[in-house]
């Protein structure tokens, strides 16, 4: 019997029951429970992950002891200059003297900022500045920084601080009225531009591996755009008005991407399925939270398909153990249809980077997971060149040596309780 003819004869069936007020009720209840069943298997399920990584970490706390690149600088065809940090102590000394050397202004950007001895640097430095004449904006996101003291977050009155608010007016239930500002931007006299995944915060620099991009030239416009964008939409009326000036040129090898939840404008999603899309040799992705939705999926395997050397590098074990379970849902899929995948181990990796055929690359804000794709404010650069692309694959090989290859033979003879455990946390990915 075709499956057309079962669901006619099933819905005949259902027609023909005694539907009365007592049968909905019955079940409303079986569904309610099963509701509430499903809901108490994934919080009990959760908070056992949830302590067994706290053991884990406790006795292996990561020791920030992995292969680091030293920064690097680059004339790129843009007419700019870049320069690329994988290590967080160097950034914050090159992006504190760029604070110092301030002359007008200095517009300050970052998702988490502590109060420990870095984030007590930016304090310091940016009072500093703004004592001596020098316009500074600074932005953080009061969610990310709820467990910071209140007191660091009293600042000198000649410094406008938006702090972004724990929820945007609009409906409760919509995730985009929760909508996080994950942007991580610094731009100084608008002549000089950093962005990338480092937050301000010692551990991000001792202990973490992640990227930053450094932009000196026009290209800086990009950063600046996107800042005055953000300020001018979400300021306060005690704080001042950002001129709003376009671009000197255009510079097509060279763009900020950003996404704008409260206009649902997403379309650093599409440049990365885009730059997939356009592959012909090799893909190399480094992501902290790598949760793709079925799109990027599929353009990772049509792309492995027709021969292109896809790489996706990922922690281990990341800071949001739920997230590292819920991504596992498609990872055999990928493994199956040839996506090589890559455990960066002993330390957190939040790189969000990609680089694609030697050519493209992309460095920024932005994880492959629904919060970054299509829930938070981001932004990313999007750069076409050649000697950065080259930089950025010797960094990704850099990585692999303190990395190890997820197999599909290893995964597909993992532990019975491991595949319960996934199958139970799946839904939760769009959460996260």
């Amino acid at each position: 019997m075709s499956s057309a003819t079962d669901r006619g004869e099933l819905a005949s069936r259902l027609r023909g029951m005694p539907w009365n007020a007592k049968t909905r009720d019955e079940i409303l209840r079986t569904v309610g429970r099963g509701a509430l069943w499903v809901a108490g298997a994934q919080v009990a399920v959760a908070a056992g992950v949830t302590a067994v990584d706290r053991m884990r970490v406790h006795r292996q706390p990561p020791s920030g002891d992995f292969p680091r690149l030293p920064s690097y600088d680059i004339a790129a065809a843009s007419g700019n200059e870049l320069t690329v940090f994988t290590d967080g102590d160097t950034l914050y000394q090159r992006m504190l003297e760029d604070i110092r050397a301030a002359k007008h202004s200095i517009w300050f950007e970052s998702f988490i900022w502590k109060s420990d001895q870095a984030g007590e640097d930016f304090k310091r430095e940016l009072t500093a500045a703004a004592k001596r004449g020098v316009q500074v904006l600074a932005i953080y996101d009061k969610f990310a920084n709820l467990v910071v003291p209140p007191a660091f977050k009293r600042f000198d009155p000649d410094i406008h601080v938006l702090a972004f608010p724990l929820l945007q007016p609009g409906n409760p239930l919509s995730l985009r009225t929760w909508a996080r500002d994950h942007r991580k931007i610094l731009v100084v006299d608008e002549e000089v531009g950093y962005v990338g995944g480092y937050n301000i915060g010692q551990r991000y620099a001792d202990t973490w591996r992640d990227t930053h991009l450094r932009v000196e030239g026009p290209g800086v416009w990009e950063l600046s755009n996107a800042f005055t964008d953000f300020w001018n939409k979400h300021r306060k009326r005690r704080h001042p008005i950002l001129p709003d000036r376009g671009a000197k040129s255009w510079e097509p090898r060279m763009r900020a991407i950003q996404n704008e939840p409260d206009i649902m404008l997403f379309p650093v999603r599409g440049t990365y399925i885009d730059a997939i899309e356009r592959a012909t040799e090799s893909i190399r992705i480094s992501q902290a939270y790598f949760l793709p939705d079925h799109t990027v999926v599929s353009a990772l395997l049509r792309a492995a398909e027709r021969g292109v050397a896809v790489h996706v590098l990922i922690p281990e074990y990341s800071n949001h153990i739920l997230a590292d379970w819920a991504a596992r849902a498609g990872i055999h899929r990928l493994l199956a249809g040839g996506v090589r995948i890559h455990l960066f181990r002993h330390a957190m990796i939040h790189a969000k980077t990609m680089t694609v055929d030697g050519r493209w690359s992309t460095i920024g804000t932005t994880n492959i997971d629904r919060l970054s794709l299509t829930g938070n404010y981001e932004v990313n650069m999007e750069l076409y060149d050649e000697q950065l692309a080259e930089h950025m694959t010797k960094v990704f090989a850099t990585d692999l040596t303190n990395s190890r290859e997820l197999t599909l033979e290893e995964w597909e003879t993992r532990p019975w309780y491991k595949r319960a455990v996934e199958t139970i946390l799946r839904p939760l990915a769009p959460l996260l």
